[in-house]
């Protein structure tokens, strides 16, 4: 196949949210990974994304299955392997939309070196952290963010340890560029969120507090009861907070100061709902991996003996 075959653009065709769906989702009911899916699949027919060149990666989880509810390509791969597999579709393929869905165990556990080393290299590609505070498909393990005292599988009386912040964790990696967060139960700030981090040109990492009904019924329900107990992160270049700015506190907050980014990420309460951090000079590395990849095979060896001829004897 000539390497320029997958350049071409597909004939213009305007999609409908069925071309979007895929098997059944089979979740347990009022699972926030629902809330998610629905999200995804508005956000491609919205932006009318090829969905055969949109993929989702995901590794090992509850959330992990939902490539399978999409219908677009999807790559399930293993546990905590979501974010190098999608970092190399990135570096061979700029023509992609990319999204990967990983779970607080899948990325903030065994795949935690993983996750960090994506940061920092930044590649174009939207990252979709469901974060849960439990290990939900193997039936109620301490997961790294699973907060202190909580009686688990595990744990039974009680997790010892403070949990991991996966959000001051990202913010403080080298060279980490879009910072947000947002709950699975106010879907319309969950879309805005979605939206503005596909458009972001690095990597966009967005932690989604949600429910797990079964294994963690009620950890959230405070903050779901009590609106002074959110807060909407307003900027112009973050999150559009919609229609919830009659409902909620807003403040105003500036992404690009590393230092307020970091103190509002270390707090428990209340949760703040946009975009905490944002870094618009991150260097991109799939910038780097992409070079040559439009050119023809003549061109490629003409300057591989150019290289060659460097080293002749005259």
């Amino acid at each position: 196949m000539n390497m320029t075959d997958w350049t071409l653009e597909p004939h213009m065709r305007e999609f409908e949210l069925d071309d979007y769906l895929g098997a059944a989702a089979r979740w347990c009911p009022s699972c926030g990974n629902h809330t998610v899916l629905k999200c995804l699949q508005k956000l491609c027919k919205e932006l009318n994304l090829p969905p055969e060149k949109t993929v989702v990666v995901s590794g090992i989880g509850c959330s992990s299955r939902l490539p399978h509810h999409m219908g677009t390509y999807g790559f399930h791969s293993l546990h905590g392997r979501a974010l190098p597999v999608a970092s190399g579709i990135r570096a061979r393929r700029p023509d992609l939309s990319i999204f990967v869905v990983t779970g607080d165990g899948d990325c903030c556990a065994i795949g935690a070196g993983h996750w960090l080393h994506a940061l920092r290299y930044n590649m174009k590609m939207t990252v979709l952290l469901m974060d849960n505070n439990i290990y939900g498909l193997t039936k109620k393990q301490t997961s790294p963010t699973t907060p202190a005292h909580t009686r688990t599988n595990t744990h039974p009386n009680g997790a010892p340890l403070d949990p991991l912040n996966p959000l001051a964790t990202a913010i403080s990696m080298t060279n980490a560029s879009f910072i947000a967060q947002c709950v699975d139960w106010l879907p319309e700030h969950l879309y805005h969120t979605l939206l503005r981090a596909h458009a972001h040109p690095g990597l966009s990492f967005i932690r989604i507090r949600q429910r797990c009904p079964h294994f963690m019924k009620g950890h959230l329900d405070d903050f779901m009861n009590d609106p002074q107990k959110l807060r909407l992160l307003t900027d112009a270049r973050g999150v559009d907070p919609g229609s919830l700015t009659d409902t909620y506190p807003a403040l105003a907050h500036d992404p690009t100061q590393f230092e307020q980014a970091m103190r509002i990420a270390r707090e428990n309460s209340p949760i703040s709902l946009g975009l905490i951090y944002l870094n618009e000079s991150a260097i991109r590395y799939d910038e780097f991996t992409q070079r040559g990849l439009i050119t023809s095979e003549e061109e490629k060896i003409a300057a591989i003996e150019a290289e060659l001829d460097k080293f002749a004897i005259v």
